[in-house]
């Protein structure tokens, strides 16, 4: 249980809209309707700091080509799966 409430006391940035002095916003937005923010990509701070760029870029492009259908959040994972070794080479 102890892992769980770490989980959920840690800081969520939103990687999505970072600030200009190279931080991050606060995970989340009021309202779809009422906010110039797009879709948010919300990971741990610890985790967004140790991304690179174009990490941070691919998350956020997948999470918002999956898009929200129903009001529900949709769950992308934040680092892409590596294909597998097949017949000598990558496939």
């Amino acid at each position: 249980m102890g892992d769980l409430k770490n989980w959920v006391n840690q800081k969520w940035v939103d990687i999505g809209a970072p600030k200009k002095n190279g931080k991050y916003q606060p995970c989340g937005r009021k309202s779809a309707k009422g906010s110039k923010r797009k879709y948010p990509k919300c990971v741990p701070l610890a985790k967004a700091t140790r991304m690179s760029s174009s990490q941070k870029a691919s998350a956020v492009r997948r999470k918002r080509a999956a898009g929200n259908p129903g009001g529900k959040p949709t769950n992308v994972s934040t680092f892409t799966k590596r294909k597998k070794m097949s017949m000598g080479g990558l496939v």
